[in-house]
């Protein structure tokens, strides 16, 4: 009971903080109010502005915000987002460009289950959509999945994956980012053995740790240092009685945000000064560069508890995909039966989440397949977020990847598989 006692503690926590921020901006944009030539009245209504905002984000699922794509034809085509399998935990969808030609590229994109929602990856989306037929999976909050669902670890998250990729087909080309590349790797090894034909063409690991030992963070170290009991009386939690998934134990996406926060307070602190400042000047806009990063940062989901417990202690505890001794329902998965699907690699030579080294290390434990389908890339100056979203995917390493993706199409005009970087 003390575990649902405190969930439901954070979530009044909040929802107070909301009703405060609410007010205060309602108070001070009456007409009278607004009238008082009084500075501090009007860093009252922007302080009410901006936390009424920021809270109200936390329990929001943001919505995709792509209704339409210009296409070769000089139209713009109406964008469908359909969801082509549903499962409790987590949905396979498809953005169906309307009237569009079915593009050769047909790409399932990865999404983490990190606490963010699939949106996370927008801009992913809407920088391979022109050029692809895409798919993504859209993971739910566990705050939201009956108790009667059952469990969802690491082993039926991989699951998940091996079912989409069979409802896709062969010619699927995967991209896992972050937190699902150790898994999605796990998932075409147990495709290679159980179902080979239903393998995927390519797939490319961004930024994910696959051997966490290979170049610790602070992140790593945090795993290493704390037990699963500690970690189980810190952060697990029990939802309370406000959501479908009642009782369920999770890893709540609040707790999650502080986390996150925790690790640069000093500047989300002065980001949030700066915005505070700027409403109060009336400055600020829905689509303004703060409301845009932070509208997806602070939208949190909770993880299932046996999901975020299994991650820490079999990825990153005991290493299991990294010494290849990773099992399903008690099955050895052996990543050395990959022999015919082309492997690409993608890090950031300045991320502090999975370091250069995590990643790439997938390559060494691919013994089967040959180096003319392996390749991997270290883009310089980059980020965790920036090799998957920002200035560096759109300019280098996006193309890369789609390059990469038509060397390995089966096409005989296609180039080499490594051409864009050395195995």
């Amino acid at each position: 009971m003390k575990y649902m006692l405190s969930y439901d503690f954070m979530e009044t926590m909040r929802n107070t903080n909301q009703w405060l921020g609410a007010t205060a901006k309602a108070m001070t944009s009456y007409p009278m109010t607004s009238a008082i030539p009084n500075p501090a009245l009007d860093w009252m209504r922007g302080w009410g502005e901006v936390t009424e905002r920021a809270f109200s984000r936390m329990v929001t699922k943001p919505d995709w915000g792509i209704s339409s794509l210009p296409c070769a034809d000089g139209r713009d085509h109406l964008v469908e987002i359909e969801t082509m399998i549903e499962r409790p935990f987590g949905d396979l969808v498809h953005f169906n460009v309307q009237g569009r030609p079915e593009k050769d590229r047909k790409v399932l994109l990865v999404a983490p289950m990190s606490g963010h929602y699939a949106t996370l990856l927008r801009s992913t989306v809407t920088s391979l959509l022109p050029d692809c037929e895409l798919y993504i999976t859209d993971w739910h909050n566990a705050r939201d999945i009956p108790v009667s669902e059952g469990k969802f670890d690491i082993e039926d998250y991989t699951l998940y994956l091996v079912d989409f990729m069979k409802e896709l087909g062969p010619d699927i080309h995967v991209i896992a980012v972050c937190q699902p590349v150790p898994l999605a790797l796990a998932a075409t090894a147990y495709l290679a053995e159980d179902d080979p034909k239903a393998q995927p063409k390519t797939l490319t690991l961004i930024g994910g740790p696959v051997d966490p030992d290979a170049n610790p963070t602070e992140v790593t170290d945090f795993g290493n240092r704390v037990t699963m009991f500690q970690l189980h009386e810190a952060m697990i939690q029990r939802v309370g009685f406000k959501y479908p998934g009642v009782g369920r134990k999770v890893y709540p996406g609040l707790l999650q945000l502080s986390s996150f926060i925790s690790m640069n307070s000093e500047n989300h602190m002065n980001a949030f000064s700066d915005q505070i400042m700027r409403a109060s000047k009336r400055e600020t806009g829905d689509h303004d560069r703060h409301n845009r990063f932070y509208d997806e940062y602070l939208a949190v989901m909770d993880m299932t508890a046996e999901f975020y417990l299994s991650t820490v202690e079999r990825i990153f505890k005991e290493r299991e995909i990294a010494k290849n001794e990773f099992t399903i329902n008690g099955r050895l998965v052996d990543i050395s039966k990959i022999t015919t699907v082309a492997v690409k690699t993608v890090e950031g030579a300045n991320d502090d989440i999975s370091a250069p080294g995590q990643c790439v290390a997938a390559l060494d434990l691919l013994t089967s397949l040959p180096d003319e389908k392996k390749a991997s890339h270290v883009e310089p100056g980059a980020g965790h977020y920036g090799i998957f979203a920002g200035k560096s995917w759109r300019n280098n390493i996006r193309p890369l990847v789609l390059d990469f993706i038509d060397a390995n199409s089966g096409s005989k005009k296609r180039k080499a598989a490594n051409k864009n970087a050395a195995a």
